[in-house]
């Protein structure tokens, strides 16, 4: 009896005309391109997708662990962003990336050199988004938190100078992440600014900093990783978590989000009624 009163709601429904009285979503989207200070668990990209946009923007974030502007390329993660870049429906699309951190590194298969291959790929990035239809926006990499005789060792520093020398030559939008990240840190000092870290420090590194001169960062391998899960059908993805000046714990990637945010409404004014403050 049931199943006979349903059938016959669905066919008298049949001929009635689909509704079309909801409008149309206006939605823009946002792929963040980097490295690790910008990755899931160890930057603040999540944090900024998660507060910083309203549910108008889809956010996704592409940052990953270790890359720089030639390894990204070559392993085939940006070929993932240009298939991003594919997908029709959105208003505009923006792509943020941010590199300098592994550029810098001397592992072979990241590092570039500053004067002619890292700003030739952030060109190339740029070219690439533009011809894909999105809207390329540069981001400095974000400043380490370093210490030497009370002041703050900005080793990005000529990494940063170059993304804001190619985003003047080809009038990209910028968002000067190293600059106001530096400032947030010389102002916590080297003490207060380990509570951005991942994990606490060790009482060495803590007691060094209380001088003004931080310690050398701790070899990778003493990066802890959490425990195993118990349930055998549960997630098993583990991320290390370590005390370093470089990555962020949740604290740091709050703070970091929202600087990012406010850069990005001053450099993106078509932006700001979808960016959220938090």
């Amino acid at each position: 009896m049931i199943g006979a009163a349903l059938l016959f709601a669905l066919a008298a429904g049949a001929d009635k005309p689909a509704r079309t009285d909801a409008p149309p979503i206006v939605a823009d989207r946002i792929i963040l391109v980097g490295d690790s200070t910008m990755a899931p668990s160890s930057g603040w990209g999540s944090v900024f997708c998660a507060e910083h946009v309203k549910s108008s923007v889809a956010c996704l974030n592409l940052g990953r662990g270790g890359r720089s502007t030639r390894s990204y390329r070559q392993e085939g993660s940006w070929d993932l962003v240009l298939n991003e870049l594919r997908v029709k429906g959105y208003r505009s699309t923006y792509v943020l990336i941010q590199f300098g951190h592994n550029d810098q590194s001397s592992i072979a298969e990241r590092w570039t050199d500053l004067t002619t291959e890292f700003p030739a790929n952030l060109r190339t990035f740029v070219s690439e988004v533009r011809a894909a239809g999105g809207i390329p926006v540069l981001v400095t990499p974000l400043s380490r938190r370093a210490f030497r005789d009370g002041k703050l060792d900005n080793n990005l520093e000529p990494w940063a100078a170059a993304t804001r020398r190619v985003a003047r030559e080809m009038k990209v939008p910028l968002t000067d992440l190293n600059a106001d990240s530096a400032a947030l840190v010389e102002k916590l000092g080297p003490v207060r600014a380990m509570s951005l870290a991942m994990a606490p420090p060790l009482p060495a590194e803590l007691a060094a900093a209380k001088t003004g001169t931080t310690l050398p960062p701790r070899p990778a391998a003493e990066a802890k990783l959490p425990d195993v899960p118990t349930k055998p059908d549960g997630p098993r993805g583990q991320v290390a978590r370590k005390f370093d000046y470089t990555h962020l714990g949740s604290t740091g990637a709050g703070m970091v989000a929202a600087i990012v945010t406010t850069e990005l409404a001053a450099a993106v004014p078509e932006l700001r009624g979808q960016l959220l403050a938090q």
